[in-house]
């Protein structure tokens, strides 16, 4: 089993508070939204309902994936646009699809270990703004042409280009396939179900519940107080999630093709997470802060775990990681009343819970005496997930962690586990707990 990252026991690190942008859905054009105003449209409103001022943080620590040639440290600029002063520390952290999640474990252990008392951490991604890149050898040829003197040097470099060297080089695409393995997200997702023997009925209706889950959500404002409004220059509003397919059915599903391995797959559009934009924000504290403030708690960060596997099969990651995480705490399933795991892909989603029952997998892969056990499917991702909601890389770690703490607070329960895999071969997860008067 993967060595995890060391345990909060030193201090209590909680979480007081947090809030989101609705998460929006790419349309084939850039959005409305840079990453860093997305940061910041979520971080105002977090920020101004709290009995401090922003400049009382005692640092910023932002997750992204891959910020705009005008973010560099897209931290530090969300911090200072959000008025937390000159004198502010911010910092960007980057673990791929977790990279959110690692912003807050990186504030954790400052608070843990006595360096910070107050942290304002989360992630953000705007992936409709994800650069098309000029092929190596346009560029190779514009150095060149630069280099060029005279007019028949000129004319002899001039000769030297092709249509082909305009061809344009996708980021996203190229950010969502591993360099080491060669595959991308979808074909690893392919393999699972391939393994597992998830078929595609299985991943659509897990896809279609997703929608149903997000739509019950919205409809009964399970989602209020987490998801802020939000305006564009323009004056357009963005109120909700806006990926959700309320008119998707199984048939509609099913006609979709497949994308990552044509004509034979089952890995489609329609049971993959969406490409999205969206930023999300927590506030930690430790126990002086609180005091000092009388702020109140939504809960604590208990743990954070990270394991790591075969990239091939990077979506078995939440498998490793939250075995890890359960066994260091010497919990059972049965102990954790909620959970969260991100849905880059159903079958990658139906893989982990596939490989927790399988014996085997648990005794080779994991380290175990046998399988894990069953998660209730009706106690994980009860307001929908990433299939549905969207999956801006650098923001989803954060937005876990936030509603898995919504959920446990409106439900009065106690524990929670929030779960990705992580593109590259990672998994990472994390426990928190509800804080209650009299709760242990």
């Amino acid at each position: 089993m993967t060595q995890p990252t060391r345990s909060f026991n030193g201090r209590t690190v909680y979480i007081i508070d947090g809030a989101r942008t609705p998460f929006l859905k790419a349309r084939n054009t850039p959005g409305p939204f840079s990453a860093a105003d997305l940061a910041v449209a979520a971080g105002r409103p977090l920020l101004a309902r709290q009995p401090f001022a922003p400049g009382a943080l005692d640092e910023v620590i932002l997750g992204c994936v891959m910020p705009g040639p005008d973010e560099a440290n897209i931290a530090r600029i969300a911090a200072l646009r959000l008025g937390c002063g000159h004198q502010m520390p911010a910092w960007t952290v980057q673990r791929n699809c977790a990279s959110g999640m690692q912003a807050l474990d990186c504030a954790a252990q400052n608070i843990a270990c006595g360096r910070s008392d107050l942290v304002l951490c989360g992630g953000v991604e705007s992936m409709s703004h994800a650069p098309l890149l000029l092929d190596p050898k346009l560029v190779t040829w514009l150095g060149g042409w630069t280099a060029a003197r005279g007019i028949a040097e000129r004319l002899k470099t001039l000769g030297r280009l092709r249509p082909a060297h305009f061809k344009p080089v996708i980021g996203l695409l190229r950010g969502l396939t591993d360099p080491v393995v060669g595959l991308s997200m979808g074909q690893t997702a392919e393999i699972l179900a391939h393994r597992f023997q998830i078929n595609r009925a299985q991943m659509d209706a897990f896809a279609l519940e997703s929608h149903r889950r997000l739509a019950s959500a919205q409809d009964q404002d399970r989602l209020e107080g987490e998801v802020e409004t939000i305006y564009d220059p323009h004056g357009n509003r963005y109120a909700s999630d806006d990926g959700l397919r309320r008119d998707t059915d199984a048939e509609k599903l099913a006609r979709l093709k497949p994308v990552f391995d044509r004509p034979f797959g089952d890995v489609t559009p329609g049971n993959s997470a969406q490409i999205t934009d969206g930023a999300a924000w927590l506030i930690l504290a430790g126990e002086e802060a609180v005091r000092r403030y009388q702020l109140p708690r939504l809960g604590r960060i208990v743990d954070v775990a990270w394991a790591a596997l075969d990239p091939a099969q990077m979506g078995l990651g939440p498998a490793h990681a939250m075995a890890s995480l359960l066994t260091r705490n010497q919990l059972q399933i049965r102990d954790i009343d909620y959970w969260e795991i991100n849905e880059a892909f159903a079958a990658q989603v139906l893989a982990c819970l596939a490989a927790w029952q399988d014996g085997d997998y648990c005794r080779s892969a994991l380290g175990l005496d046998g399988p894990m056990g069953e998660i209730d499917q009706a106690r994980l991702n009860v307001d929908g997930g990433a299939i549905s909601i969207g999956h801006p890389v650098g923001a989803s770690g954060a937005r876990l962690g936030l509603h898995l703490l919504r959920v446990l607070q409106r439900s009065g329960a106690r524990r929670g586990v929030a779960s990705l895999c992580i593109g590259g071969g990672q998994g990472g997860a994390m426990l928190v707990e509800r804080h209650a008067e009299g709760m242990p």
